[in-house]
């Protein structure tokens, strides 16, 4: 949808009259935090509940720790800093209708990052990777089962949905490529911030609205993505 036009989001909240709203759109930063405060305002006067899925890096200006939804947010990106702006927005304008969704980097077995993962196993190009860097991450079938749960069950307020543990992503690459193909893989090793301290990266929680059974740890994360993908290398 054209974010820019007004009259098409009013069009559709009168035509659907949706119960929720989940949104994860991307774009330009400015029309983005435009187009929430808009949504945000016809939503005002409505009972719909309005899911906005934020992000790590809402907190990638500290990072000398893993964040929890009670710590306060700061970022020094600029994608970072327009999630921050929108979470305050939508919940100043709709309380506590609105539910902020936090999420780290997400993989699938057809997510842009997988695929050129993939693309470069094919190609023998090397992987880039930081080794100094410790990250959550979550497969997007797994984000959908513990959004449904979210949903369902109406559990409002900031929410992180993200694996139950961490990695150094170089970690990471080099034992997914193990499950993926058996040729060797050149990973070319990056410290982040150009310095050879740990920087952490990753999303901790302290609600306990989830159950266990939608928990998920690294190493499930990688045998989903290798699992049926080894046949198409």
């Amino acid at each position: 949808m054209n974010i820019q036009n007004s009259e098409v989001l009013k069009r559709i909240l009168n035509t659907v009259e949706p119960d929720i709203v989940i949104s994860c759109l991307h774009g330009d930063f400015e029309q983005l935090l435009e187009f929430h405060r808009l949504l945000a305002v016809e939503l005002e006067n409505r009972s719909s509940l309005l899911y906005f899925l934020s992000t790590t890096n809402v907190f990638d200006g500290d990072l000398s720790r893993h964040h929890s939804e009670t710590d306060k947010p700061v970022s020094k990106s600029e994608y970072g800093q327009y999630k921050i702006n929108c979470e305050i927005m939508l919940q100043d304008l709709l309380k506590e209708r609105a539910i902020i969704i936090r999420i780290p980097g997400i993989w699938g077995k057809n997510s842009p990052r997988f695929n050129a993962l993939l693309k470069n196993l094919e190609t023998n190009e090397p992987i880039q990777a930081y080794r100094n860097l410790e990250c959550s991450f979550l497969t997007d079938v797994h984000l959908a089962q513990q959004l449904h749960f979210v949903l369902k069950n109406e559990v409002r307020g900031t929410i992180h949905l993200s694996s139950e543990d961490k990695i150094i992503e170089a970690q990471f690459y080099e034992e997914l490529i193990k499950k993926l193909t058996t040729n060797e893989i050149k990973v070319q090793y990056n410290h982040y911030q150009d310095k050879e301290k740990l920087y952490l990266f990753g999303l901790d929680s302290i609600r306990n609205e989830l159950p266990k059974t939608l928990n998920i740890k690294i190493n499930e994360i990688i045998n989903y993505l290798a699992k049926k993908t080894v046949d198409q290398i």
